[in-house]
């Protein structure tokens, strides 16, 4: 009765994925098992139902009419017995299990070192699968815990904790470039030069984006490099071949090191940084708590003075 019972659940927990991500191998994914066993899995609780639950086709996944009902009354109690299961674990003095992280390339960059390899030392029964995408995932379709990302790009029913102070994009080239094209003064001087651009994972392209004494100013750059890869950008612009206008984190070393000249200082203003983000609704598990506690102290010990880490958080 106990393994019917389990494979039962199993099963229910199958049935929500599906229906979720509209994809076995999405939902295969999600729970973690192969497309193969999720599908047998599906297959079996039809059969003993005695309905189809999902309508198949090659392109896509639905869930039946039937299987529409079905989630109604069963979804409530799964989630209810989620938190329940949480609650207790939530009483364990270590926390232990994965975390599922959503985030861009250059912000796993940014807050491996100082949040996810210190969250991995100091609590070693949990684990981190970081997942890096260039656009912006729907962490809960997609099976993420959390998402770190810039604030200003999050739906509004997520809850945001920051978690690195705020970021300045500058405009940096070879001392090898200005060696042959003066630097620019304003903004407006960028037309005249070699600018490396960024294609966006929508396939646009980035305008620069400058402000000087409340005056904003936005620049679409033109030139011969378009990339859709910061490392490339930088690269690039080190070998002369432009100017890039990137984070100053990500050119900090090559700043220090003479490999690059940054110009437009005065342009640059600071924007808002990364922030850890959830939905509202979601339970938080003991290792999502103790993720978010390790996140702003690492903000507190960023270097900031104490009054511009708490209102940076006081905005979120």
């Amino acid at each position: 009765m106990t393994s019917m019972k389990q494979a039962a659940l199993h099963e229910l927990n199958a049935v929500v994925a599906v229906a979720e991500h509209r994809s076995f191998r999405k939902a295969a994914a999600a729970l973690g098992m192969s497309p193969s066993t999720l599908s047998h899995s599906i297959s079996a609780l039809e059969t003993r139902m005695g309905v189809r639950l999902f309508n198949r086709t090659t392109r896509s996944v639905a869930p039946s009419e039937a299987c529409e009902q079905f989630l109604a009354e069963v979804k409530p109690a799964l989630d209810r017995i989620e938190q329940a299961i949480a609650g207790v674990s939530a009483l364990r003095d270590t926390p232990s299990g994965t975390i599922r992280i959503n985030t861009s390339e250059g912000a796993a960059q940014m807050v491996l070192a100082p949040i996810v390899l210190e969250f991995v030392a100091k609590y070693p029964e949990m684990q981190v699968d970081l997942v890096t995408n260039g656009r912006l995932v729907d962490i809960v379709a997609e099976g993420f815990d959390l998402g770190i990302r810039q604030v200003e790009h999050l739906p509004l029913d997520m809850v945001a904790v920051p978690c690195t102070p705020p970021i300045r994009f500058v405009v940096v080239g070879a001392r090898e470039y200005f060696g042959r094209c003066p630097a620019p003064l304003v903004p407006a001087d960028l037309h005249d030069h070699q600018c490396i651009r960024t294609r966006l994972p929508s396939g646009a392209l980035y305008r620069w984006e400058f402000e000087r004494d409340g005056v904003a100013e936005t620049i679409e750059p033109a030139g011969q490099l378009t990339f859709d890869d910061y490392h490339l950008m930088i690269r690039a612009a080190e070998l002369g071949a432009g100017l890039a206008w990137v984070s100053e984190w990500s050119v900090r070393t090559a700043l220090d090191e003479g490999r690059l000249v940054q110009v437009l200082d005065d342009w640059s203003p600071a924007l808002p940084g990364l922030s850890v983000y959830y939905p509202g609704h979601r339970h938080l598990t003991a290792g999502m708590r103790a993720f978010l506690d390790v996140v702003r102290h690492s903000l507190s010990c960023s270097g900031l003075p104490f009054g511009e880490v708490a209102a940076i958080a006081a905005k979120f």
